[in-house]
């Protein structure tokens, strides 16, 4: 039979890449975890796990078994959580998976309410570079509710929360910014060389999108795997970026201009099928308070 003790063990082992590192960690000996490993493949029915030099490699049948490891883990603290909340023991956790532009654009004024009516919750923020990833790691139960782009096929609750508008930055004096209107044709920007994000990055792929749709594609001056970053770069001279609006910072010192045609992403909050109280009550606080 598989224990939840087995797949600590053996997602322990996993991300700190070795058995004497997990077992520091996890304050067994080395022996022990061992035999627990053993007995997990020994029901799982062959080999998890490739003893290396120096490494630790899963197998094909460990790749496979590790996302169902950790989304048991997951929904085992879960119904912790929520049966300590049921008795009044402690003001319980909230677990909140989004992507990096929306963790400084979207959440912060809404994390703000939510603590001042439940300062006794915690919450629990898990950042991913792209919404496939994102929307991933809540199949898995790695988080109680998503905020991100809207989900193709998800089973649980979603609310729709508003339009998310994008924006050129350019530096302050920046020849196209010369026009006033606060407009810019992308198209007039196909000769520039861009401040683009790393590849993974969602936003990556909004910027490549957007510029092929109006007919080039983008050249390169710098990639930052930093999203706040890029509107700065843009800001010290380094070439044009598109961000959403409300990732700019106030008192940002280059110059905004809206892309023409529009660039948009319509964002939501999605949660696990069957959201307890708190979760519901963070994503009606959502729905009512994010401003995209």
């Amino acid at each position: 039979m598989i224990t939840l003790r087995q797949l600590e063990y053996l997602t322990t082992v996993v991300d700190s890449g070795s058995f004497t590192r997990a077992a520091e960690l996890l304050h067994v000996t080395q022996p022990a975890l061992s035999k627990q490993i053993q007995a997990l493949e020994r029901s799982a029915g062959g080999p998890l796990l490739e003893r290396l030099p120096r490494a630790v490699r899963l197998t094909p049948m460990g790749r496979a078994m590790l996302p169902h490891a950790r989304a048991a883990l997951a929904d085992a603290e879960r119904a912790g959580a929520a049966a300590r909340r049921a008795a009044g023991l402690v003001g319980g956790e909230i677990q909140l998976a989004t992507v990096y532009s929306i963790t400084l654009g979207v959440l912060p004024p809404v994390l703000r309410i939510w603590h001042r009516r439940h300062p006794d919750v915690r919450v629990r923020l898990v950042e991913f570079a792209h919404a496939d990833a994102l929307l991933a790691a809540m199949a898995a139960g790695r988080a109680d509710l998503a905020v991100g782009p809207v989900p193709g096929d998800w089973s649980g609750p979603v609310r729709t929360l508003g339009t998310e508008r994008f924006v050129v930055a350019v530096a302050a004096g920046d020849p196209v910014a010369a026009d006033g209107d606060g407009r810019v044709e992308l198209g007039a920007l196909a000769g520039r060389a861009w401040v683009h994000f790393a590849p993974g990055n969602g936003l990556a792929e909004i910027l490549d999108q957007a510029c092929e749709r109006a007919g080039f594609r983008p050249r390169t001056a710098v990639r930052t795997e930093q999203t706040a970053a890029a509107p700065l770069l843009a800001a010290a001279g380094l070439g044009p970026t598109l961000v959403p609006a409300n990732l700019v910072p106030e008192g940002f010192a280059g110059h905004l201009l809206h892309p023409e045609p529009h660039v948009t992403r319509v964002l939501a909050a999605y949660a696990r099928p069957h959201p307890d109280p708190l979760t519901t009550a963070f994503l009606d606080l959502l729905a009512e308070h994010a401003r995209p």
